[in-house]
């Protein structure tokens, strides 16, 4: 397991990297084809690569001055099977509509490291409010919703 915990490190810093870098190709590089990104203000997991990738060109574009904070890595139960597997959570602060947001993002970690299941949490409530209200325009916007 450790060397699976490792290899989730890594992937996560190449994540927060492109992230910050604000690099959507090299974002969608790291997802599995069957990716699941569970939403805090949505039910059911958005599914897939196209489908996840569109949200974080959204995201992209919503968030202000995201800056991830540090990171806690180890191993988590997957949703998808019940087993143990290596995830990272990477704690953010973002700015969305000039609503400040604290937030953890959650990234489960395959063995061939890239990421198949993402979970977010955000508070507190009102900028989870303004931060659903701006991504569902920007999913419109796009023509993904």
């Amino acid at each position: 397991m450790e060397t699976a915990v490792k290899t989730a490190v890594e992937t996560a810093e190449r994540f927060r990297a492109a992230v910050e870098a604000r690099d959507l190709a090299a974002i969608e590089e790291l997802f599995t084809e069957d990716i699941r990104f569970y939403s805090p203000v949505k039910f059911r997991p958005f599914e897939g690569r196209p489908m996840v990738t569109g949200l974080f060109g959204v995201l992209l574009r919503t968030f202000e001055d995201l800056r991830y904070i540090g990171h806690f890595a180890g191993a988590v139960e997957t949703s998808a099977d019940g087993t143990a597997g290596p995830a990272v959570i990477l704690p953010f602060r973002a700015t969305v509509d000039g609503k400040e947001i604290h937030g953890i993002d959650q990234l489960h970690v395959g063995a061939d490291g890239r990421i198949s299941e993402f979970t977010v949490m955000v508070r507190p409530q009102s900028a989870l409010h303004t931060l659903s209200q701006a991504v569902l325009a920007g999913l419109t916007a796009d023509g993904l919703v």
